[in-house]
């Protein structure tokens, strides 16, 4: 079958490009040899964020398209971001506090708010903002930002892409793929041979890697892998709110409530020269409790780590020395000779400006698709979050199913917002497995949510994995493996 755009790679961007794609009339086809976000898209700060300490590396504008597309996401993506309040304690020694008010105003202006409040200097020697810090801190900074369910983000986009006729594979790897005038002929690891008018190499880490060996395209743009760890322990403080500490170092180190009995801290910025399997190390996360231990008012430990997790950015090499300085910006490349099929490959990139990224992939591919529709995604909300059509969808829900317990209620709409009717159905979930996780929605992420293993309902799906027991998790590998 000849498609118009065959899409590499199924973390945010493949996804976001493919969606996009899809909804301008091309026929679509995404292929990810792995699992749907299983790689840098799961492992983020899960943060739909401007970038507040891009401005010392005056990345003027990429905070700025970030900033924009943070009030877009809040918008299309209302039951997967949330708002989220940040507190920058005041460390004389580390930034002075003309500084932060200079890049705090910056950050307030350089894109329209409509949703958020804007940054103000707060007391830190009484609540709300005290709770857990060492009371030697007195002063702060407050401003805004948002949380993301980054996994469900990105199966959101890739089932937006289906509805629109996309075809999206999983485990399906493009094994090669070579120019024949205006095609790409390809060959997948499922057997399929396909052609394609166009290709979009989103393959993120393994961007470089599939461009020059899978597609046999030569290329001077480097990838820098650099490794971000977390780390996630009990709750460390009282309160919603997420803190940004100044690190002696020169990074910033957040502390973000997480999953309601959780606090998440990271990140750390480590140079790798692999992708594969990356592992939180334990100096690592040494590095992340100290951080964190010099502003609490109780130490962290290693110890009291509840999850660990690692990701390796692909970070398009702009040959600065230190990692914490490599852009977080992203460039697109285009690649094609006069009269044959153009790759398009994505260097860097980070997941607040994923749509806007997807949007100019699209632009710069639409010569080669004459009749092809405009952009789209601004405004059209990813599914699930049609709230702006059904503003009492949470209230029906929760009436609906009132019969059920709370938890599962309460966590089937948070993964799939209005939609959860769809996987609830007539309310006969089956075996609980614990966390809110059922029987009845494990078998809507196998049917309908391309997942196939323990892994990929528990910490992609769903988060239900840090709420349960060995024994729960074990029994739902032993129900997906059945």
């Amino acid at each position: 079958m000849v498609y118009d755009l065959l899409v590499i790679g199924g973390g945010i961007n493949g996804a976001g490009i493919a969606r996009d794609a899809a909804g301008r009339g091309l026929s679509t086809i995404l292929v990810e040899r792995g699992d749907l976000a299983s790689a840098t898209s799961s492992s983020s700060s899960k943060l739909i964020h401007g970038g507040l300490r891009y401005l010392e590396q005056y990345e003027f504008r990429l905070v700025a398209e970030a900033l924009a597309e943070r009030e877009i996401l809040l918008r299309v993506a209302g039951h997967l971001a949330w708002p989220l309040r940040f507190v920058i304690p005041h460390v004389p020694e580390l930034r002075p506090r003309w500084m932060i008010r200079v890049g705090l105003f910056l950050y307030d202006h350089l894109a329209r708010r409509s949703v958020l409040p804007g940054s103000q200097a707060v007391r830190l020697d009484a609540p709300p903002y005290s709770s857990g810090l060492r009371s030697r801190l007195k002063h702060g900074f407050i401003y805004s930002d948002c949380r993301v369910d980054d996994s469900r983000l990105v199966v959101a986009n890739a089932s937006d892409a289906r509805r629109h006729g996309a075809r999206v594979l999983v485990r399906t790897e493009c094994t090669s793929a070579r120019r024949d005038g205006t095609l790409w002929r390809a060959r997948l690891s499922n057997g399929e041979e396909i052609e394609a008018r166009a290709i979009a190499n989103a393959a993120g880490p393994w961007v470089k890697q599939v461009l020059n060996d899978r597609l046999g395209q030569p290329s001077r743009d480097a990838v820098r892998l650099v490794k971000g760890s977390h780390i996630v322990l009990p709750k460390l403080y009282e309160g919603d709110h997420a803190f940004v500490l100044q690190n002696d170092d020169g990074r910033v180190v957040f502390i973000i409530p997480y999953e309601e009995r959780f606090t998440l801290v990271g990140t750390t910025d480590v140079p790798v020269g692999e992708a594969q399997s990356p592992q939180a190390s334990e100096e690592e996360v040494r590095y992340l409790c100290a951080a964190a231990s010099r502003y609490l008012e109780r130490p962290v430990e290693a110890s009291q780590v509840r999850w660990r997790y690692a990701g390796v950015r692909p970070l398009y090499d702009d040959g600065a020395a230190n990692p914490s300085a490599v852009t977080r910006d992203y460039t697109l490349r285009l690649d094609h000779d006069a009269g044959t099929a153009p790759v398009l490959s994505v260097f860097g990139g980070k997941i607040t400006t994923y749509r806007h990224l997807a949007e100019q992939a699209l632009e710069k591919l639409s010569p080669y698709f004459p009749g092809i529709k405009g952009a789209w995604t601004t405004h059209r909300p990813l599914p699930g979050s049609e709230f702006a059509t059904r503003a009492a969808a949470r209230h029906d829900v929760f009436e609906r199913y009132r019969d059920l317990p709370e938890l599962v209620v309460r966590g089937v709409f948070r993964r799939h917002g209005i939609e959860a009717p769809e996987v609830l159905g007539d309310g006969q979930v089956g075996e609980h497995y614990g966390a809110g996780l059922t029987e009845r929605e494990v078998q809507h992420f196998l049917e309908r949510e391309w997942a196939s293993s323990a892994d990929d309902v528990l910490w992609r799906r769903t988060k239900c994995g840090l709420h349960m027991t060995e024994a729960q998790r074990q029994r739902v590998a032993q129900v997906i493996g059945r």
